[in-house]
């Protein structure tokens, strides 16, 4: 079996913070990742101050960032459910 490449991340925002910036949480049997409530407060922050005027170059950089760390995130939780379900038995 190949594994597909994972997205890239160069660069993590300056405003994210270490500890804390992400939080697990079972579905379905299944830990998931996520971004913090206070990371995607500040996601949701930039993209309602980019609906209404334009982002300064930090914060649309900041935007970026976060953008690569959600499809790395989507990708590794992917990957871990694809995992799991190959190993879920089958009936007969």
């Amino acid at each position: 079996m190949t594994l597909p490449t994972p997205p890239s991340l160069t660069h993590l925002p300056t405003a994210l913070s270490v500890e804390g910036a992400v939080s697990i949480v079972i579905e379905e049997g299944i830990p998931i990742f996520r971004a913090s409530q206070s990371v995607q407060d500040q996601i949701a922050t930039l993209l309602d101050k980019q609906a209404d005027i334009k982002l300064t170059t930090e914060e649309a950089s900041e935007l970026d960032r976060y953008v690569e760390i959600d499809d790395y995130l989507s990708f590794v939780n992917r990957t871990i459910r694809n995992l799991y379900l190959t190993q879920l038995p089958t009936s007969a």
